[in-house]
This record gives C-alpha cells, structure tokens and sequence, in this order.
C-alpha cells in the first residue's frame, strides 16, 4: 500500500495531466466546432480526459497488463465514431468527426502514458489537418 503522501503527488501529477489533456482536446474541438459540427469542444475535451483517465488507471492498475483497458477505450471510441456517421443517398458525412474524435482518444492514451512531446505534436498535426478547406 502507497503512504498518503505518494498517493498525493501521483493523483496531482494525474490531475496535471488531465488539464493537459482538456487543453488538447479544446483546441482539437474549437475546429469543429467553428464549423458547427456535433461533436464540438465539450465532446473532445470530456473523450481526451476520459482516454487519458482510463490510459492512467490501466498503467497503476493493472502495470502487467494496462494494454486491456487501453483496448476498451479504441473500442468505446469506435461505437462512439460510428454514430457520428450517417448516410444520405449518395452522401456520407460525419467520417471526419469520427476521425477527430478517435484521434483525440489517442492523444488522451499519449498524454496519460507520459508521451507529452508526441501528444502535443499530434495535437497540432491535428489542428493543422482540421483547419484545411476542403478545396484543397
């Protein structure tokens, strides 16, 4: 059993994560949101903290085996994404807000499994990607 005051700096330093990953999933989600898409700031914020929560809990949990509670959150997300996309006659939409939304899943499991560097990158990346017309 952990003493109190190791137990307190872990879930600080698991709440300075989850800020982290609220910022990430805010930028991510004010590009869809711009465009009024359905899964905006709120949505990207709450499933990067949620990813990033989860990736935490499976690395102090289960730290022989976090890979299966790293495995349910690709699945969740999926169930998720795939009820962000409909079909319309000829018309698909939605497949870039299941895109966003499962690319900030990972940045979550990033932010959670230490990756910061590599999470802040993809973020950009990712705001980058966003933020193109579709013209181009």
């Amino acid at each position: 059993m952990k003493d109190g005051i190791m137990l307190l700096e872990e879930e600080f330093q698991i709440i300075l994560k989850l800020i982290l990953s609220a910022f990430f999933g805010l930028i991510i989600g004010y590009t869809r949101e711009k465009l009024n898409k359905p899964a905006g700031i709120r949505t990207h914020m709450l499933v990067c903290m949620g990813a990033n929560f989860i990736t935490d809990m499976g690395l102090i949990l289960s730290p022989d085996d976090p890979t299966r509670m790293i495995g349910q959150i690709v699945t969740g997300i999926g169930f998720i994404g795939a009820g962000t996309i409909f079909k319309d006659k000829n018309k698909i939409s939605g497949l870039t807000t299941a895109a966003s939304l499962w690319i900030i899943a990972s940045i979550g499991m990033g932010v959670g499994s230490g990756f910061y560097l590599t999470s802040l990158f993809l973020t950009v990346v990712s705001f980058i990607i966003l933020s193109l017309t579709k013209t181009l």
